[in-house]
């Protein structure tokens, strides 16, 4: 019951979202893989875990790409981690889990690639898998960049978007992650 509830909950945050946006009232939809189903001219992104929901959307003139995630504070369970870590990620896994144990960087390393396939599915209708984009973390700055390593459609002044960057925190039980791509000026 309390996934249901998350999920609910989630859609209220979208349908507000989209009235401070100036959006009509209606439902946001399930679409392809259960991803949130925008009014046209609107990109967005829908979270939820326990104890916290949030939506973020945009007129899609403004803003081409849109994700966010926000997972619990602690590690991923057993195996989870082997199944979406290419191996440069590892060693910075490993290597920052040593030089700062009291961040759960495989829990932030999911939360990124999470906020990344949120943002790209929606504006290409195909899927990213985990295996599909390498996160770079910077630990000082709270930033990130994913190179995504599938032929793109999308593009940007004329060429691919190839690179995602966006924003993560450590915040008190939770691990949240964003990001947004503009459109061409």
């Amino acid at each position: 019951m309390s996934r249901r509830r998350e999920f609910a909950t989630a859609r209220w945050c979208a349908r507000h979202a989209l009235s401070e946006l100036g959006v009509p009232p209606g439902p946001v939809l399930r679409g392809p893989h259960g991803a949130p189903q925008w009014p046209d001219g609107v990109v967005g992104s829908i979270t939820h875990c326990a104890g916290y929901r949030a939506a973020v959307v945009a007129h899609a003139t403004r803003f081409r790409l849109l994700g966010v995630d926000a997972e619990p504070r602690a590690a991923l369970p057993p195996g989870i981690l082997e199944t979406i870590v290419l191996p440069g990620e590892r060693s910075w896994v490993r290597d920052l889990r040593a030089g700062s144990p009291g961040v759960h960087w495989d829990r932030l390393l999911f939360c990124v690639k999470e906020t990344v396939h949120r943002s790209w599915y929606p504006a290409t209708a195909r899927w990213l898998g985990f295996e599909d984009a390498r996160i770079f973390v910077d630990p000082v700055a709270g930033t990130f960049s994913a190179r995504i390593l599938v032929p793109t459609p999308l593009r940007r002044q004329g060429r691919p978007i190839s690179r995602l960057s966006g924003r993560w925190l450590v915040g008190e039980g939770l691990v949240p992650a964003a990001l947004a791509t503009p459109c061409d000026p």
